[in-house]
């Protein structure tokens, strides 16, 4: 993609406004948050203590709107008590350049490198780092410093409070995740009705996982019918996959076929009908005909062999999905035998680690750190020199539009200034037209505020309009005239705009030329998936479950890294180096093929107390070699060969398998040999 079509591309996607679905009551009581504190502030401390407090309560509401599964009390807390710290220090060394400099460098460094702890700690320190650039000019000395930290961090303590005194919709993120990952499986079993072999995006599944990782007291309080549906789930969608595989389910045609068509209808319906209940916490509604299609008689004269336990199978875990999705059914489960997330104090040293590992020069985590440090720098010197006043809007704007990657990054920059720019002119013409006052001035940056907490999914565009219209509000509160903020504020967005756009062109992390490595890793994932599940098959007396769990997870981590890096690579202005478009394409659906072999695999492991299967053992090996040293030779730029697995499956590996032929176990390994085929055919294209 050429420079030109780049920026055209990310420009659009700056000004998109989708639609979704509104929050209107979380968005209420936030900015009754802000109102109490403004109100508070203007009563009782005067317009720059209500500055202050408004700007820490503004922050604590914008963290808890962060896509994050910790309870939202303590994302506020965090917001508040790390602006009000940031603040303070700001101020105690802001009357030196030099040094107010160094400790912005400082700062912004460490908010650039906490991007490697996901993107809720990066954008909670990015925004921490952007508004101590104003708060840090508010007071006139110490004590005044010392108390509009202190005002700050009450922001985020009203915010925190007002969600534990009004609740809304409790467990309604954790309900979502996970009805939308039954609802994602109720897709897929409708669509298999028609495409046996369709594929399935892991990522519902992923995310509900992540939202049952829960800290030891949201363990003690979680509703029963948000435990189990997910590991059941989880457990329904390779019996699915199997059932309808002509390779190892129904015949592809007949009457059995017809059978498979109807179970698979009526396995949509049941886990739809349980992703309601548990969205909602209603009472389970099934369709009947779909339940005598599960219990019907006739699917063991239609179905015979592995189709039928497949069936059977099914049947048995949508009635355990049903019984576990009925409200307040089952039992809470002790905080042990959940998957604990650690405290905010307990995340440090992994939090540590994740940086470290970021420290090294191709990161585009530590790229970016640096990035954001310069250009903050610059910014403020820039901002300082200029004529203009208020000189902090410059690196302020670059701060909180800089990303990690170029296509949001560029597209925050347009959005920013178009959202800005419509912003102060809307709030211009409302003080023109109205001249209000101190309280009048607070109550309009309190609508502006509500209106981007409602419309903050819309579009980072609209919410900038509502954030400009606030800011100019705010300090209209405190007597200042529009004309002296309006025009500067435009001109050192543009500015701050311009310089982080800059800085990634001169100093990119382009995600491009990592495509192989990501595809390598992908590679690697799913042959060690596929040598655990085969595994299993060699030794079933001595396998733990628990091993094939853990592979097929880290096998979707690398499919999801894989997926974001091709479409974060898709708006880059980077010429392919090694690996097109096409060769992409059809190497990712080549690896998704050799990861859903295995999966149909698993959904037939072998209990205990059966006997190893023969060739099972070698053709563990075979597959794990052959994808370690295929990934090698992809991150090489070559073209990968699977002679072991090519030798058991043909006519040569005969002797491997015994005389007790596994017809099936070893039509399996053909199919993965024809996936593992079909991704060096895509990279020698």
């Amino acid at each position: 993609m050429s420079w030109l079509r780049a920026l055209k591309h990310t420009a659009r996607t700056g000004m998109k406004v989708e639609r979704t679905r509104l929050e209107p009551l979380v968005a209420l009581r936030a900015a009754v948050g802000l109102a109490i504190v403004i109100g508070f502030g203007l009563a009782f401390l005067g317009p720059g203590a209500a500055a202050s407090s408004a700007f820490g309560a503004f922050m604590a509401a914008i963290a808890t709107f962060q896509k994050s599964w910790r309870p939202r009390p303590v994302l506020a807390l965090a917001s508040g008590l790390t602006l009000a710290v940031s603040t303070f220090v700001g101020y105690l060394v802001g009357s030196s350049t030099g040094l107010f400099l160094a400790l912005l460098a400082v700062w912004t460094f460490a908010a650039g490198l906490l991007w490697a702890a996901g993107p809720t700690a990066g954008i909670i320190a990015s925004g921490n780092v952007a508004v101590m650039l104003v708060t840090v000019t508010l007071p006139t000395s110490v004590a005044q410093a010392a108390g509009h930290a202190a005002m700050i961090a009450a922001g985020g303590v009203v915010q925190a409070l007002l969600i534990v005194l009004f609740p809304i919709r409790r467990w309604g993120a954790q309900r979502d995740a996970l009805a939308d990952a039954l609802a994602a499986e109720a897709d897929y079993a409708r669509r298999l009705r028609h495409d046996p072999v369709c594929a399935f995006d892991p990522q519902p599944l992923m995310r509900a996982r992540d939202a049952a990782t829960v800290t030891a007291r949201q363990a003690r309080r979680r509703p029963a019918e948000l435990h189990g549906a997910r590991g059941l789930a989880e457990r329904v969608r390779p019996v699915l996959a199997s059932l309808a595989d002509p390779a190892v389910g129904a015949p592809a045609e007949g009457p059995g076929r017809d059978r498979v068509r109807e179970l698979l209808d009526a396995a949509g319906s049941v886990l739809d009908a349980a992703a309601r209940a548990i969205r909602h916490g209603d009472p389970v509604r099934l369709p009947a005909p779909a339940l005598a299609v599960l219990k019907s008689p006739d699917t063991a004269d239609l179905l015979t062999g592995a189709p039928q336990r497949a069936a059977r199978r099914l049947a048995a875990l949508l009635d355990d999905v049903l019984e576990t999705a009925e409200p307040r059914s089952g039992r809470l489960v002790a905080p042990d035998e959940s998957m604990l997330r650690p405290t905010l104090t307990a995340l440090v040293p992994t939090v540590l680690r994740s940086v470290r590992s970021e420290l090294h020069p191709d990161s585009p985590i530590l790229r970016h750190a640096v990035r954001v440090t310069a250009v903050a720098c610059a910014g403020y010197l820039i901002g300082q020199a200029l004529p203009l006043g208020h000189g902090y809007w410059a690196p302020m704007a670059s701060v909180m539009i800089m990303r990690p990657d170029f296509s949001q990054t560029y597209a925050r920059a347009v959005a920013r200034f178009a959202g800005t720019l419509v912003g102060v002119a809307v709030a211009t013409g409302i003080v023109q037209l109205a001249q209000p006052g101190m309280y009048l001035s607070g109550f309009l940056a309190v609508v502006s505020a509500g209106l981007m907490y409602v419309l903050m999914r819309t579009g980072y565009a609209v919410s900038q309009v509502c954030v400009s219209a606030y800011v100019v509000f705010l300090l209209g509160m405190g007597g200042v005239r529009w004309d002296q903020t309006v025009p500067d504020r435009v001109a050192l967005t543009l500015v701050g705009g311009l310089l982080a756009m800059l800085a990634y062109a001169l100093y990119p992390a382009w995600e491009t030329p990592r495509l192989r490595t990501r595809l390598a890793d992908w590679i690697a994932a799913d042959g060690r998936y596929a040598a655990a599940v085969l595994g299993h098959y060699a030794a079933p007396a001595d396998a733990r479950r628990a091993d094939v769990r853990t592979a097929l997870l880290a096998a979707r981590d690398a499919r999801i890294d894989w997926q974001d890096a091709v479409d974060r690579a898709a708006g880059e202005p980077v010429r392919h180096r090694g690996l097109s478009r096409a060769a992409a394409d059809g190497a990712g659906e080549a690896v998704a093929a050799l990861g859903r072999n295995a999966m149909l695999l698993e959904a037939h492991l072998p209990d205990h107390s059966q006997a190893p299967v023969p060739g099972a053992a070698a053709l563990a090996e075979a597959v794990r070699a052959d994808t370690e040293a295929g990934a090698k030779a992809v991150r090489e730029r070559g073209v990968p060969r699977w002679e072991r697995v090519r030798a058991l499956v043909s006519d040569e590996g005969a002797p491997v398998w015994g005389a007790r032929d596994p017809g099936v176990l070893r039509a399996a390994g053909a199919q993965l040999l024809d996936a593992l085929d079909e991704v060096s055919e895509a990279l020698r294209g």
